[in-house]
């Protein structure tokens, strides 16, 4: 995993001035890759993060950062996660003085696509209402809503069956972000019912399909 060392490792390219000039040259631009944006919050399905990150790196033309909050570390360990990761002491350290990085805006620029996965109930609540106090939730506020934004909720049952959670998934899809649904199973607390974040086959089959359509409409 790349150290977080005060630079953006990936991130060069979303402040104008680091842009490098294009060659001057009759040959097609190169395309480069399409960036993934992964967010993972304090669910038990942060567990799946390595899988997850490691089955999005499979797709060709890729390149995955991973933005995490301080509750979902306690599921997984950095080590198992071949990316850079992002959290909030990245966003306070980065940042001195008016000319340094502001961390969530350059992960906004340079992300193509934001994946969050797992989205638990209090962040889902969070987003709903528009409370940004950590480096993902600030990110997701910040999002350009002409990029897609998808999401993967999770969390107990008696959680989801809550009415407030109807309220607030629906929110978030009248802002224009995509629903991964969760599935029914026995969760890790040894309940049975829906809540369980969607298979890690069906979200990256998810990912593939908004990659194409946005593929398609950037030709057109």
């Amino acid at each position: 995993m790349e150290p977080n060392s005060g630079r953006l490792p990936g991130l060069e390219a979303t402040r104008p001035h680091m842009e490098p000039r294009a060659a001057c040259s009759a040959a097609a631009p190169l395309r480069r890759p399409f960036h993934v944006l992964v967010g993972v919050t304090g669910s038990v399905a942060a567990l799946k993060l390595p899988v997850l990150v490691s089955k999005l790196l499979d797709i060709p033309d890729l390149k995955v950062a991973v933005v995490t909050t301080e509750r979902a570390k306690h599921f997984y360990s950095p080590r198992d996660v071949p990316v850079t990761l992002y959290s909030d002491a990245d966003e306070w350290e980065m940042w001195k003085c008016r000319s340094d990085p502001v961390l969530h805006i350059d992960l906004r620029r340079w992300a193509d696509l934001m994946l969050v996965a797992p989205l638990d109930a209090n962040t889902l609540g969070k987003v709903a209402s528009g409370i940004c106090d950590n480096l993902l939730t600030c990110v997701i506020r910040a999002w350009d809503r002409s990029k897609p934004l998808l999401f993967c909720p999770a969390m107990n049952t008696a959680m989801w069956e809550h009415p407030i959670t109807e309220q607030q998934v629906g929110q978030l899809k009248a802002f224009g972000y995509i629903e991964i649904p969760c599935v029914a199973k026995k969760l890790v607390c040894g309940d049975q019912g829906m809540g369980a974040m969607a298979e890690v086959g069906t979200i990256v089959d998810k990912v593939k399909e908004v990659l194409s359509q946005h593929s398609g409409s950037q030709q057109s």
